[in-house]
């Protein structure tokens, strides 16, 4: 099958979990407010999502190099359904975490499954692919916001949750069939990435990775990276509400946010594949840097000023989630991409901690989201300067093992 089918199938599931993520701000207002539950207890739900989305991947990412993502993302699919319907029916926050726990094991399935498409089938355009891949996840929700705003304000949020629940389970299904199996076709494997994009080739396993200091490197940017957009996508509508921002400007955000975090997915993976990924990092880390602080400053000055200030902050952090695959396959080889991604992409459930709940709480103790914003945008400061010394080191190299050694040559007599 041709490859770019694949990884149209695989944008069409990774849209499908989107809203899992990006939908969720919608339903914390109609919730808190049927339930009782107070925001930062709603939000933790979220959290668990995360965090079981990201730290489920790394054993979902080791069966999908093993047997491809036919079979898990099938099985992902009706998981994300249930899950996703079920948080309509929750009577308790036991119910609700464990609905949204169900979704997150689905969705890590999805996800791995997705990203490896990327990786192992487009070695030559790994940053393009991995971009169009996480636009997918990034923008998918744009689809669903208005739809699922129509039937919470005509229905309820119940009945939002179940129909997109339905329809997301049954398209993540169809996809997986298209998706298919393990194995990549030699000419495909063949082909090397672009000059800019620093590659040595060799193939790293995920423990060798982890041996390797450019892991933790990669790692702890990414994570400080992580914290601010996941911040915006948990709180979006609450920090809006708290500025006096109208419903109307609100709703028209979210659904902007999406568009924006898909093209900065879609665009920084592409500029990649030319600059090079640390030099792309340098820039786009600065700029959400300056983005993040500009919505407390501009962003408060009107409804139009606030949607056009939270876009150009997806706008700069979605595409952590297009660099960051292509950089570990970069590093790291693309034999075992998906399972090495995994262990890099963790760093999200890290973030959400402090993104969703901790924010939160933060907010509800000092009135003001002000600590939350700076603190989100030093954070990504100082990544724009680890990724300007990453540059600098040498690419990481597979040390030889003692059985590899060479042999000493026999001496004839």
């Amino acid at each position: 099958m041709n490859r770019w089918i694949r990884l149209g199938a695989a944008v069409t599931a990774m849209i499908m979990i989107a809203n899992l993520q990006y939908g969720w701000t919608l339903f914390t207002g109609p919730l808190t407010k049927a339930t009782g539950w107070k925001l930062s207890e709603v939000q933790w739900g979220w959290t668990l999502f995360i965090a079981l989305e990201t730290w489920a991947m790394s054993l979902c990412g080791w069966m999908i190099d093993k047997r491809g993502p036919r079979v898990l993302m099938t099985i992902a699919g009706v998981m994300c359904g249930l899950g996703w319907a079920g948080l309509g029916q929750a009577q308790s926050l036991t119910a609700l975490y464990a609905s949204y726990a169900v979704a997150g094991v689905g969705a890590a399935m999805v996800y791995c499954g997705c990203i490896g498409v990327a990786l192992k089938w487009f070695p030559d355009k790994r940053g393009l692919a991995a971009g169009t891949i996480a636009a997918g996840f990034g923008a998918g929700s744009s689809l669903f916001i208005p739809v699922m705003s129509y039937i919470i304000r005509v229905q309820d949020y119940k009945a939002a949750f179940l129909y997109t629940g339905i329809v997301q389970g049954l398209l993540i299904v169809v996809a997986a069939q298209v998706v298919g199996g393990a194995g990549v076709p030699p000419a495909v494997a063949a082909a090397v990435a672009k000059p800019k994009a620093r590659s040595r080739g060799d193939n790293f396993t995920s423990p060798e990775m982890l041996r390797t200091p450019h892991f933790y490197v990669l790692y702890l940017t990414m994570l400080m990276m992580g914290v601010g957009g996941l911040m915006v996508t948990a709180n979006a509508s609450a920090v809006g509400k708290s500025m006096g921002i109208g419903a109307g400007f609100i709703t028209t955000a979210l659904s902007l946010n999406a568009v924006a975090n898909g093209a900065g997915r879609f665009f920084w993976g592409w500029v990649s594949d030319h600059l090079g990924r640390e030099k792309t990092m340098v820039i786009a880390f600065l700029l959400q840097s300056v983005f993040l602080a500009s919505v407390l400053t501009v962003g408060k000055l009107s409804g139009p000023l606030f949607i056009i200030s939270l876009a150009l902050v997806f706008f700069t952090w979605g595409e952590v989630y297009s660099i960051f695959p292509s950089v570990t396959a970069d590093f790291f080889g693309a034999k075992n991409a998906s399972s090495n991604y995994s262990f890099m992409y963790s760093t999200k459930g890290v973030a959400s901690i402090v993104g969703g709940g901790i924010a939160a709480l933060l907010f509800e103790r000092s009135g003001s989201w002000n600590a939350v914003f700076y603190g989100s945008a030093i954070l990504a400061l100082c990544s724009a300067f680890i990724a300007f010394f990453l540059q600098r080191m040498p690419l990481p190299s597979k040390q030889m093992h003692p059985e590899e050694s060479p042999k000493p040559l026999a001496h004839h007599i």
